[in-house]
């Protein structure tokens, strides 16, 4: 169960060394299209049936719309225009709206005990992945009561919202939402692993042609940036959107999306083996506040 963010983690250090060399758009291209063609392949082998009507097409392609392109392309303007670790707090908190789309589309519930692993899941988020001493300063700043938020100031120009890096983050994490729970309506009119390779498939056709009209190109990878590729499409693509999606169509959504809290812990733990980067030991404290979020929402 936990197989699918183990793999998003470590696919996130995989890719450090492939996203200087590349673009955000085709690097989501690279991802997807390969994925999805090896899951579509692999479902068809095992005898699972593909869409034969246009209702399925129909939701498959607002699948691969909101969870393929919006997610990958908000997540690539998001990338230029914020910090990484404030990025990854904003895209990892996503199983909050999942938990609000899930109560009032299905009625799942959560305890108080589970309201409160949500919101413990996104403080682990922000020790992880937040600079220690931002934090501590923000922190400070919210106690004395000297904080003020900057508020953008209309849509565009240079303080409007269409140059807010946290902005595309957000819209980034409410598509990944959104596609979660799409999922529960697209598999009423296919199999939930075709699906998901489907969408992958078109997802990553509209990622290609943005990235052909914004002039992007493929330069020069090496063998290790395709290796690292190979790893990201086939284990961190296929067999871990597949896992999630197939999960995502018969169990509860709120404990499932829960357990993406994981993901930047596993991340932790691949860039200190593959790159000796040190965990603080405030980011060893976050790890241990988000795998108890993570006990608390599937607390029963």
């Amino acid at each position: 169960l936990i197989s699918p963010f183990a793999l998003w983690g470590t696919s996130m250090v995989a890719m450090k060394g492939v996203v200087a060399h590349t673009t955000p758009l085709l690097l989501g291209s690279l991802r997807l299209l390969p994925a999805g063609l090896l899951l579509v392949a692999w479902a068809a082998s095992t005898g699972r049936a593909q869409p034969k009507t246009l209702t399925a097409w129909a939701w498959i392609l607002a699948f691969a719309l909101a969870d393929g392109a919006c997610f990958q392309g908000f997540l690539a303007e998001g990338l230029t225009k914020t910090s990484a670790g404030l990025g990854s707090v904003i895209i990892d908190s996503q199983p909050l709206t999942v938990a609000i789309l899930a109560s009032v589309l299905f009625g799942e519930r959560l305890n108080a005990v589970g309201v409160f692993g949500l919101v413990l899941g996104v403080l682990g988020l922000c020790m992880l992945e937040l600079p220690g001493d931002s934090l501590a300063e923000t922190v400070s700043l919210i106690a004395s009561g000297a904080w003020r938020p900057e508020l953008p100031s209309g849509l565009g120009g240079e303080g409007g919202l269409a140059n807010s890096g946290e902005f595309w983050m957000l819209l980034a994490a409410q598509s990944m939402a959104i596609g979660t729970v799409m999922v529960r309506y697209v598999t009423k009119h296919v199999d939930p692993v075709i699906a998901t390779g489907w969408h992958m498939v078109l997802g990553g056709i509209v990622l290609s042609v943005l990235a052909a009209s914004f002039g992007e190109q493929l330069t020069h990878l090496s063998a290790e940036d395709w290796a690292a590729m190979a790893y990201v499409s086939v284990l961190g693509g296929a067999v871990s959107y597949g896992a999630f999606f197939y999960q995502a169509s018969r169990g509860s959504l709120t404990a499932l999306s829960s357990l993406t809290f994981l993901t930047p812990v596993f991340a932790s733990l691949g860039g200190f083996y593959a790159f000796g980067e040190m965990l603080s030991p405030m980011q060893l404290l976050g790890g241990l506040v988000t795998l108890s979020a993570v006990w608390a929402i599937n607390h029963k």
